[in-house]
């Protein structure tokens, strides 16, 4: 008799062969963004002093993140209608440079020195900070920069002036690594606020707090198909619960308003299990970057030409279209 040769496999070996090689390669990819995680907080815990130090460190490592998840979309895409096109990418670019520039800039002025001045003319101080374990610094800087994004973020979302500065971020119409930088300026200054300057952390802590938050929400922006496991997707936010915050029912956005701890939506009661595919607001028309810029003054500038005119009128809307801002809290 003769015997097929020992390399031969049959179309259902084949098959099961295949199937667990698919399967083991999502598991890594899932494996990814806590991965990553660890390897942040690793990274500053033994950074060397002159690292640490380095005017642009926090810089390089931001932008190392942003662009490693940026190569994951290239590789593993979750929805092709995501898929990064030239104006996206410059787009982004752009708010990234802005972040780090202007938006950095003024944080540091107007919120941080202030903060740090009355820190010290009232006599605050809290050295018991520096003996805690470098991990438990970590999760606490995490914490109160995450919770006054949450509140500061619910507030957007539930009165109308906050609206209308966070409004343009919810105009995106696809997801990609750089897009939680996109938004009109002022929203990137409200939602930086923190009072991490009335604490005695060191930097090493805090920049490797930053830099979590970073992955965070990079991968929870990002157009990858990775689904974390339970462990890191019941405290942390994933794509999923993004999306479903970024789908174009406006009632829909009102949900997971955790930047990177969903943990926070499960305890406040602002959780919502789904995902989306299609994201944007106002029949997903995308703004340009002027009108990013413009859009909280919008209404006051229609209504002023309205008054010119002598003539009553709805909100001309960015799209030349008078509307009554059905996307608007409060309104």
């Amino acid at each position: 008799m003769d015997l097929p040769p020992a390399s031969t496999a049959s179309p259902a070996s084949e098959v099961a062969s295949a199937g667990v090689g698919s399967g083991f390669r999502q598991t890594l990819v899932d494996l990814i963004p806590p991965a990553m995680v660890v390897a942040v907080v690793l990274f500053w815990m033994f950074a060397p002093q002159a690292v640490v130090d380095h005017p642009f460190s926090l810089v390089a490592t931001g932008g190392f993140i942003s662009f490693f998840v940026l190569g994951l979309e290239w590789v593993f895409e979750r929805h092709a209608g995501w898929r990064l096109n030239k104006r996206e990418f410059a787009t982004d670019l752009f708010y990234v440079v802005l972040t780090y520039t202007a938006i950095a800039w003024f944080t540091q002025t107007l919120a941080e020195e202030p903060l740090a001045a009355l820190k010290e003319s009232l006599g605050l101080a809290t050295p018991w900070i520096t003996t805690l374990p470098f991990v438990v610094q970590v999760a606490m800087v995490i914490f109160l920069i995450e919770f006054g994004q949450y509140w500061m973020h619910r507030l957007m979302h539930n009165w109308h002036p906050f609206w209308l500065t966070h409004a343009p971020h919810h105009h995106i119409t696809q997801l990609n690594a750089m897009k939680g930088a996109v938004g009109n300026p002022i929203e990137l200054f409200l939602i930086s606020l923190s009072v991490i300057a009335l604490f005695d952390f060191a930097v090493a802590p805090i920049f490797a707090a930053i830099n979590v938050l970073n992955v965070i929400s990079t991968f929870a922006h990002a157009n990858v198909r990775s689904n974390p496991p339970l462990f890191y997707s019941y405290v942390f936010t994933t794509i999923r619960h993004h999306s479903l915050h970024h789908s174009v029912p406006y009632e829909d956005t009102r949900c997971n308003f955790g930047n990177s701890l969903i943990l926070l939506d499960r305890i406040f009661g602002t959780y919502k299990e789904g995902e989306a595919s299609v994201v944007g607001q106002d029949e997903r028309r995308r703004l340009s970057i002027y009108e990013q810029f413009m859009f909280p003054f919008q209404p006051m500038i229609d209504a002023i030409k309205a008054r010119g005119r002598g003539t009553q009128s709805g909100w001309t809307g960015p799209a030349g279209t008078v509307t009554t801002d059905r996307t608007a809290p409060g309104a």
